[in-house]
């Protein structure tokens, strides 16, 4: 009969609590995979303003959690209230025009450009690793495929086509591309047709090494497993991350 040590439930009662703190990286994490799930299964017009608004609430969050400085934090909340403007224009209007699409997408990637700044600022700037530190890094790369992946949006609207062959993009398809971009992947089934989507698509590219080679190689320099914790107190794990 396997069993678990105390280490290794406490560490797992840890990491789903902070699934679902609104003071924790993982419940960015949880609201990411909503805001991604909605993206791709709302496709009307007017349900993006349902998407804008849920992203709002993600960007606030991420703000709050990563202790963004004061001058992001009015920048982004100019944004904010923008994207509320926008969200509830669309949702009057319909949003069925090319502009009003591109308004939208445009907005959305503005939001997830700024809040993995501020959460790469904040996981810079930590002199350990811990359980946050790594959720944080996975949600900073998340908020990078995604804030791309708005962008071709917003450029597909405004200079279509965006790929090659022709047609609209569906934002599951932009998505797709994005992160097998970011990824340096490239299947290769979507290409960009114009200068401005292939730009974009080489900046993403960079993009994703330079995350790796900064953001990551520090995650990966300092972990310690054994020093994850969420607080200390009775929950930290013993010193020598020998389990009890």
């Amino acid at each position: 009969m396997n069993r678990e040590g105390p280490g290794r439930r406490r560490r797992r009662r840890r990491l789903r609590r902070a699934l679902i703190s609104p003071d924790s990286y993982g419940s960015i994490l949880v609201l990411l995979v909503i805001s991604y799930s909605l993206s791709v299964a709302l496709t009307q017009p007017w349900q993006r303003s349902i998407i804008l608004f849920v992203q709002i609430g993600v960007v606030s969050l991420t703000l709050r959690v990563s202790k963004a400085r004061p001058w992001a934090i009015r920048f982004s909340t100019v944004i904010l209230v923008i994207a509320g403007g926008v969200a509830i224009t669309t949702a009057i209007t319909g949003g069925e025009s090319d502009a009003a699409t591109g308004i939208v997408f445009f907005t959305s990637s503005v939001l997830y450009f700024v809040a993995p700044v501020s959460i790469l600022r904040a996981i810079v700037m930590q002199s350990e690793v811990d359980q946050e530190t790594v959720l944080g890094a996975i949600d900073a790369y998340l908020f990078v495929g995604m804030f791309f992946a708005y962008a071709y949006q917003a450029i597909g609207a405004f200079d279509p086509p965006l790929f090659s062959g022709g047609g609209n993009p569906t934002v599951a398809d932009t998505l797709f591309f994005s992160f097998t971009t970011l990824t340096t992947t490239g299947y290769g089934n979507l290409v960009p047709a114009g200068d401005l989507g292939q730009t974009v698509s080489v900046a993403e590219m960079l993009t994703g090494q330079l995350f790796l080679v900064t953001a990551v190689a520090k995650v990966i320099t300092v972990w310690r497993p054994a020093r994850w914790r969420a607080g200390g107190g009775d929950d930290a794990p013993p010193a020598d991350g020998v389990d009890s």
